[in-house]
């Protein structure tokens, strides 16, 4: 396939048929990652920028692990150690990245929008939203979906719920892209104080309780209370909420059988997931950050070595 896009910014503009084709891509690295020597050299002398302006473990380490394990120079940039602490504008310090070059730049920012605004600034190199305010966390939902794809044969007609914090979660909101596009049909659970303005208009089915809403779900998404996005007042009591909308194996036994569990991270325990069923065997949440690695390395691959042909990736 020629890929025909710069940046990943969003889900929304990739096809059913190029999801398949990072899922295809991504199988294959699976496969090279499973190695005793795991580096290629496909994209050896490119450099890839990441500019996390906030914290993450997850997302920053595996794209970083899928840029070496690639060959490329990846170079860490936060808001702390750049001069966005002293003062300056992001975009002047998009531009000076730009001089520098860079084939690739992975993008972290608390403002939704802000990997589109570099990537318009950006013309010379792809820029990759690792996640921009409430807005969207595409590679999240990519392995999400690839994640599942290693269990199921097909999507289509599959059902699942997404639990929690919808109203503040990027990952919520690029997993129903991506989940819709693929043919599966979506509940959501929350507290009425976190959901989202406009809900009605998503292409979901909504639950307050949750013990309803898992009824014959395939998966079961539990997402992160995003606490630091939040106005005081929209949970009373953190106690309260565990009460009502802590995963826990009652409720594994209303969906269907062999229902997989995923959660993101960073899992508060015993708010969002009961511990024991988090270690549990349907639970896929270690898969989830092994698939990270491997879809990071396939779309690394396909937006910055668009030139190379697949016949390449096969024998690397």
């Amino acid at each position: 396939m020629n890929w025909r896009h710069k940046d990943l910014l969003e889900i929304d503009p990739l096809t059913a048929e190029e999801i398949t084709h990072i899922f295809d891509s991504a199988s294959k690295f699976m496969e090279i990652n499973a190695r005793s020597v795991k580096k290629v050299p496909i994209l050896k002398g490119k450099s890839v920028v990441l500019f996390f302006a906030e914290a993450s473990t997850r997302t920053k380490t595996s794209f970083d692990i899928a840029a070496k394990r690639l060959s490329a120079d990846s170079f860490s940039l936060g808001s702390t150690g750049s001069s966005l602490s002293k003062g300056e504008s992001l975009k002047d310090t998009v531009l000076t990245l730009q001089a520098m070059n860079p084939d690739g730049v992975v993008l972290r920012h608390s403002l939704s929008g802000a990997a589109e605004f570099i990537a318009k600034q950006l013309q010379r190199c792809s820029v990759f939203n690792a996640g921009d305010g409430w807005h969207a966390h595409p590679t999240q939902a990519l392995l999400d979906a690839f994640t599942l794809r290693q269990c199921w044969d097909s999507f289509q007609g599959k059902k699942i719920l997404i639990l929690g914090d919808i109203a503040h979660s990027r990952v919520a909101r690029s997993d129903i892209q991506i989940f819709s596009k693929l043919g599966c049909f979506l509940r959501i659970c929350a507290p009425r104080t976190l959901l989202p303005a406009g809900i009605k208009y998503w292409p979901v089915e909504v639950y307050s309780s949750l013990s309803e809403a898992c009824r014959g779900v395939d998966a079961i998404i539990s997402l992160r209370l995003q606490l630091e996005r939040q106005k005081s007042g929209l949970l009373p009591d953190l106690r309260e909420y565990a009460q009502r909308y802590c995963l826990n194996a009652g409720h594994i036994q209303r969906a269907a059988p062999g229902a997989k569990i995923m959660h993101p991270g960073p899992i508060n325990r015993g708010i969002e997931i009961a511990s024991d069923l988090a270690d549990s065997k349907e639970s896929l949440i270690l898969d989830q950050v092994q698939s990270g690695v491997s879809v990071r390395m396939a779309l690394l691959y396909l937006y910055l070595a668009r030139s190379k042909s697949d016949q390449e990736l096969s024998e690397a």
